[in-house]
């Protein structure tokens, strides 16, 4: 039986410690980060019947899933799973999740299931975040879920949403003594997270925010004519103004005239925007996660998918036609990001809550290593 795990008291907190490799420098267009650094824990001993751990994260726009048991060098996963279910579609007009959304959900989170049981996984812990903590039916929809499919989802708070993005990315910001400010951009809301990273382990978290806008819910606040040009331009102009007021409150917060200033995104709008920077026909994890990416190429991919229609975008290898109207937002946010926080360089992680969760997991968890 997988036993479901709920977050320890001191979970909402300060992420814990662990000793862990820093992104290595490297060229400009595209340098590589250090692998994902084991969770640590004085005494922990890693056995040879290693345990399975789970972490499922739906969120407003996908479920996704990963599997892995702890390892000398990190963890090694041994399934994963993702699914855009658009659960947040329509959020913003009703306040609810709709029918067809849940269904969706549900179908995606029985694959989930029989993988848990698959993998004879024996601690899990799967989390909610912005649509389901934005929904009058979003506590009717948790039970439905444990219900139909055995899982026990947390709706966490965009805190802790945030805590776990740091938790999980960290590893892959580049090196250095400057400040750092760690970002993700949901379907629902973006968690912009400035942290104090110059010693090893989890970096100090200074200062944060949660946005309430993502890729879907901001695509869904702008209703304008795709086939016109004009529109689109200033569609576009609409959504970075609406970004940009949400992010006020921290950018004044924000360290001014800092050297060495480093940024590290993670979320499928930067994942995205990278492939199309190296020009890859097929998206590839590993040459993807922990690129090192310069704003400027960022910037001018983000201008020109602004000034693309539909069936443009939906040509692009990488986008397709599930992303093709959902990345227009993510650049919008991203571009806002880059105003407030003008660093030559993007760090690109293709990992965030559910790796946070599973080091959280493991760490609790040493005595069973």
């Amino acid at each position: 039986m997988v036993q479901h795990s709920r977050p320890s008291p001191q979970s909402s907190g300060p992420a814990g410690r662990f000793s862990g490799n820093r992104a290595r420098n490297g060229p400009d267009s595209g340098s590589k980060a250090a692998v994902i650094p084991p969770p640590t824990k004085r005494g922990a001993h890693i056995s040879h019947q290693r345990h399975a751990y789970a972490a499922i994260d739906l969120g407003t726009n996908n479920c996704r899933l990963l599997i892995a048991k702890p390892s000398s060098d990190g963890f090694i996963v041994v399934d994963a799973f993702s699914r855009i279910v658009r659960l947040g579609e329509g959020l913003a007009a009703t306040g609810c999740i709709s029918d067809a959304a849940i269904d969706r959900a549900i179908a995606a989170l029985s694959v989930c299931a029989e993988k848990l049981r698959r993998r004879h996984v024996t601690l899990a812990r799967s989390v909610a975040t912005e649509a389901c903590r934005r929904a009058t039916n979003g506590q009717a929809f948790i039970h439905r879920v444990y219900r139909e499919t055995g899982i026990a989802l947390d709706i966490i708070s965009a805190q802790e949403e945030a805590r776990l993005a740091v938790l999980g990315c960290h590893a892959l910001l580049e090196p250095g003594n400057g400040p750092a400010l760690i970002f993700d951009i949901g379907g629902g809301s973006t968690e912009l997270v400035l942290v104090e990273a110059r010693r090893k382990g989890t970096p100090q978290i200074v200062d944060w925010i949660s946005a309430p806008w993502g890729v879907v819910s901001l695509t869904e606040s702008e209703a304008f004519d795709h086939a016109d040009p004009a529109e689109r331009l200033a569609a576009y102009g609409r959504m970075r103004a609406r970004v940009a007021d949400a992010f006020s409150a921290i950018a004044r917060r924000l360290p001014r005239d800092q050297a060495d200033i480093r940024l590290l995104g993670t979320s499928g709008t930067v994942t995205t925007l990278a492939s199309l920077h190296l020009n890859l026909q097929r998206y590839d994890r590993h040459v993807i996660d922990g690129l090192i990416v310069p704003s400027t190429s960022m910037r001018a991919i983000s201008a020109r998918l602004s000034t693309m229609n539909l069936a443009e975008r939906q040509k692009l290898p990488c986008i397709g036609t599930e992303r093709a109207d959902l990345v227009v937002a993510g650049c919008a946010i991203l571009e806002s990001i880059l105003d407030i926080w003008p660093a030559a360089r993007l760090g690109v992680a293709d990992r965030g809550i559910r790796e946070g969760i599973l080091r959280s997991l493991m760490e609790r968890d040493g005595g069973m290593m």
